[in-house]
């Protein structure tokens, strides 16, 4: 026992050495002007995350008019000195938008914020931050004193300073972002990205967009606005070359993937060059010989695929040709006569692997999707 204390106490104290925090008051207003003044960085690629509608907007603009204090922003310090923000873009952004100085990815102003009636303020309805003498004088532009109020309300920055660990900034922003969050585990992931490499991200948007991609992975518009099809690519990236795959390799998968999502993105472009090469043909197979009937069940009785997409399909079929094609062996190119085989095995047409864990669907149907293209000898 002494010995286990003692050794909390070490990791405890080696852990604290990496993150190095310091927190600093400040007004709304020296907020907005380190934005404006380019030494607060709100990615814009974060903006596709910014899920608040203007009535959980405007419900912020009440708390602050009603002097309701505002819980803290997190931001990291970069090696130039700017703070780039962690934690708190719902808040920032709304605050920024309300003035009219929100930019997207272009450099363009977003749409102002008009405010919404809200349980305390209903008044609120309709007003907005004008911009000129000739909109302060309009009947619903925020007055004087509530412009000032705003702009004087105090929020506690945390700084997480620029000596600590890019590791350890990285999981700070996944716990941040992770509690009580509505994004979903890739959209998280993606947010990391955007932190760390945006120029990583946009390669796995762009292959993500690949025709051959496209017309084999059929899923619904509301998955890809929540970036399932960046996932898959993620996991076909990250597993298709995986050597010796375990389930307890793979288990809480979701971390697993954050952390060789991490790893591929510090290593050298090369190794995206020949990954991207093996991905898109890979797809190029599958969307030539059964384009999405690939990730469809196949029903023997009835001679015909059936239903959407399925993740077990795909973990089978793009994974096991793609461990082929990335190590350039003999493999099999009748895509189609690989799904039915599959299909058609006693132990699928039997049962199915519904509510089993990840690791588990993964461990055990990834060796078999190599198996099944490997060319007889």
């Amino acid at each position: 026992m002494v010995e286990s204390a003692s050794n909390l106490e070490a990791e405890i104290f080696e852990r604290r050495r990496e993150i190095s925090t310091d927190r600093y008051g400040m007004s709304l207003g020296e907020l907005t002007s380190l934005y404006t003044d380019g030494d607060l960085i709100v990615h814009p690629e974060f903006q596709r995350f910014f899920r608040w509608d203007d009535l959980q907007k405007s419900r912020l603009i009440e708390s602050i008019l009603l002097g309701i204090p505002l819980p803290s922003i997190f931001v990291a310090a970069s090696k130039s000195g700017e703070w780039e923000l962690v934690d708190g873009l719902q808040r920032v952004s709304t605050l920024l938008q309300l003035q009219g100085l929100l930019k997207d990815a272009d450099g363009k102003a977003i749409k102002r914020l008009t405010l919404s009636a809200t349980k305390y303020l209903p008044a609120l309805e309709g007003h907005f931050w004008p911009i000129g003498p000739e909109e302060e004088a309009m009947p619903l532009a925020l007055a004087t004193a509530q412009r000032r109020d705003i702009k004087r309300s105090r929020i506690d920055v945390q700084i997480i300073q620029r000596d600590s660990s890019s590791d350890t900034k990285y999981d700070l922003f996944q716990r941040l972002n992770s509690y009580g969050s509505q994004l979903t585990t890739q959209e998280l992931r993606s947010c990391m990205l955007v932190s760390v490499d945006p120029e990583f991200l946009q390669w796995v948007e762009k292959i993500a967009r690949y025709r051959g991609f496209r017309d084999s992975v059929q899923i619904p518009e509301r998955l890809i606005d929540e970036q399932y099809d960046i996932e898959l690519v993620l996991r076909f990236l990250v597993l298709h070359n995986e050597a010796n795959i375990k389930a307890k390799d793979l288990k809480n998968f979701s971390s697993y993937l954050d952390d060789k999502t991490i790893a591929l993105a510090s290593a050298p472009k090369r190794v995206r060059t020949k990954l991207e090469a093996t991905f898109k043909k890979t797809f190029d197979l599958i969307a030539h010989d059964c384009a999405e009937n690939a990730f469809r069940r196949w029903i023997p009785a009835d001679r015909r695929f059936a239903g959407s997409f399925l993740n077990t399909s795909y973990e089978v079929i793009a994974l096991g040709l793609g461990y082929h094609v990335g190590r350039v062996d003999s493999y099999r190119t009748d895509v189609e006569s690989v799904v039915k085989e599959f299909w058609e095995s006693p132990d699928m047409t039997t049962s199915f692997a519904t509510g089993v864990s990840t690791e588990t669907r993964l461990s055990r149907f990834l060796p078999r999707g190599r198996a099944l293209f490997e060319k007889p000898a």
